[in-house]
């Protein structure tokens, strides 16, 4: 009968040689080789102290014992070797790239049939590791999917894996060749951002690497690829309450995520969803229009330009031009509302808002006045109050700058500008003619 091996729970620190000789490891084999469970588990119990009390690299030879206890039949010897695996990876005691080689992933990923959330987390944890490090090892469907949907088993075991860094290996797996993997990951990752305590976790990712990956795959031919890129960019898009925030390391963060998103304009339906929400927080919030007017660069500039020339889109269009208007009103004042013209005036006033510009702004936008003005036309010509007022406020702060007002001479937008100022001084003469009304709070109707 195979004698089972003495663990100490506390060796001394020169007791490594012990523990790795060479009498050891053939134990060790014939343990892990074992049909007797008990003897397994021996063995697994082994390479869990090891994980614990190792201080140098483990010798190659002793991962054959590891692969043995990882195809075992029982539950418990896998989950004790995994999370010595586990242990040993996070410690480097092991090669990251033998792992790989000696076909571990497999019946690494299979932990996850089990349905036993300590065996996915230790499965997931030892497949985020070694996703992490930088190998390029491809992963076949046949074990990613069963991967993929422990995401969606429930909120609980989501928050597990999570823990255990799954999100480096969904991020791998976008880009996998298979457009199944893609759509599955991608999906997991909606999940994901769906619990707001991941949030800081997918905004650390290193260089933005998860934005680009799935604007990358907002461009994929796969409609369902694209869509469910779309969708988790929303869901990434926290804009709504990062924006909202006065953390400024949420702010920038954002901002950051809505860099990337301008100088990508491949997706209107994503665009439409962040303009909608970002448009109100940036009147509102002089830490965010600051921040932003900062940060923007001339593509992003441009990309909105596109945005608001979408014809067909007419909201995505209004909200991309207030965007470039609320970036232009910043910095120092450059006007005086008595050198105004009336109608000016009395459109601002039903804006409520204040007219800035600043030189570097002017700087991005000249090169695009040609089709600014295009866009500014369309606006006016709409029978919508508030695309012409629009249209009014953001031709009044380009005509400070020369070259936009000798484009704006003797042009088709002067002419219909004229129309508008003619309709809105009828409009402010008709009201007017209106008498004070009561200030009674009882009697405040128009009817007396």
């Amino acid at each position: 009968m195979i004698s089972s091996i003495n663990l100490s729970l506390s060796p001394p620190p020169d007791n490594e040689t012990q523990l790795l000789s060479h009498e050891s490891l053939q134990t060790l084999n014939k343990l892990a080789t074992s049909e007797n469970t008990d003897l397994q588990m021996t063995s697994a119990m082994y390479y869990l102290h090891l994980s614990h009390h190792l201080n140098c690299p483990l010798p190659d030879a002793f991962m054959e014992p590891i692969v043995a206890l990882l195809l075992s039949s029982d539950l418990d010897v896998q989950k004790t070797v995994s999370l010595a695996l586990v242990n040993l990876l996070l410690k480097n005691n092991v090669c990251k790239e033998l792992v790989i080689e000696m076909g571990m992933l497999v019946p690494i990923i299979e932990l996850f049939r089990s349905g036993d959330p300590t065996a996915q987390c230790h499965s997931c944890a030892c497949v985020a590791m070694l996703a992490s490090s930088g190998l390029n090892f491809s992963i076949s469907s046949s074990v990613t999917f069963p991967f993929i949907l422990c995401f969606y088993s429930s909120d609980w075991s989501t928050r597990l894996l999570c823990q255990a860094g799954a999100i480096p290996v969904l991020l791998l797996l976008l880009q996998s060749s298979d457009s199944e993997v893609q759509f599955y990951s991608c999906t997991a990752l909606c999940n994901i951002a769906a619990i707001h305590e991941h949030h800081p976790r997918l905004l650390r990712i290193g260089g933005h690497y998860l934005s680009r990956s799935l604007l990358t795959l907002m461009s994929s031919p796969v409609k369902k690829n694209s869509a469910q890129a779309c969708r988790c960019l929303w869901c990434l898009l926290l804009l709504c309450a990062l924006l909202k925030t006065s953390t400024s390391v949420w702010i920038e963060s954002a901002l950051t995520l809505l860099s990337t998103l301008s100088a990508h304009p491949s997706n209107t339906v994503c665009y439409g969803k962040l303009f909608n929400n970002l448009l109100p927080l940036l009147t509102v919030s002089d830490v965010l229009r600051t921040k932003l007017s900062a940060t923007i660069t001339s593509e992003q500039v441009s990309g909105l330009v596109k945005l608001s020339e979408q014809i067909r889109n007419s909201q995505l269009a209004y909200n991309s031009a207030a965007i470039i208007s609320e970036l232009e009103m910043t910095g120092n004042a450059m006007w005086q509302e008595k050198r105004m013209p009336s109608f000016c005036v009395f459109t601002l006033d039903i804006l409520n808002v204040s007219v800035f510009i600043t030189e570097e702004m002017i700087r991005l936008l000249k090169p695009h006045y040609t089709s600014i003005s295009k866009y500014l036309l369309g606006f006016l010509k709409k029978k919508d109050v508030k695309f012409q007022q629009l249209g009014v406020v953001t031709i009044f702060n380009l005509k400070k700058d020369g070259d936009f007002s000798s484009l704006l001479t003797n042009s088709e937008l002067k002419v219909q500008l004229l129309k508008v100022h003619a309709q809105t001084e009828e409009t402010r003469q008709l009201l007017q003619m209106i008498q004070p009304l009561s200030t009674s709070p009882v009697n405040s109707g128009l009817s007396q």
